[in-house]
């Protein structure tokens, strides 16, 4: 993280990843975040399989990841603090990745505001989250889609 994407936000949200071992293994740390998208990194050399490529494990768990955080992310800046699962997701493999992982997440159906209305009303919202990671000029190795649920207490 640098210059005004360090917040607290994501400070809390850096020291929840490295709460979790798997996040520790794989070396994730938050890249950047603009509001509207969470970027996340882990080195290849942590994430390298039998071929000299990443672990197709580790570029679906980075974009699980980033689709998470994005979720608990802007949840937060809403002012609503609830447990975020992801409940189901959708990987498609393009293309060997052989270069440390960039990770990308940003809303891909529905808007925040209905979420989060979602959430104050009826205790639970759902979003579609759309995600990929490449090499980090903007190809992807692979995309995905997730749905995540929020739940209030």
């Amino acid at each position: 993280m640098t210059g005004s994407e360090d917040t607290p936000a994501l400070r809390e949200l850096a020291a929840h990843y490295q709460s979790m071992p798997p996040v520790v293994a794989i070396q994730a740390r938050i890249a950047g975040y603009d509001g509207e998208r969470l970027h996340l990194q882990a080195p290849l050399a942590a994430n390298v399989n039998d071929k000299g490529c990443a672990f197709g494990g580790s570029l679906s768990s980075l974009m699980t990841l980033a689709g998470w955080g994005l979720v608990t992310l802007r949840l937060q800046e809403a002012g609503l603090e609830a447990p975020v699962y992801v409940a189901d997701s959708n990987v498609r493999f393009r293309v060997p990745l052989f270069a440390d992982l960039h990770a990308e997440a940003w809303l891909q159906e529905g808007d925040w505001d209905s979420a989060c209305a979602d959430l104050r009303s009826r205790g639970r919202a759902s979003l579609m989250i759309a995600s990929r990671v490449g090499p980090g000029d903007g190809s992807a190795s692979a995309v995905g889609s997730a749905r995540y649920v929020a739940m209030l207490g």
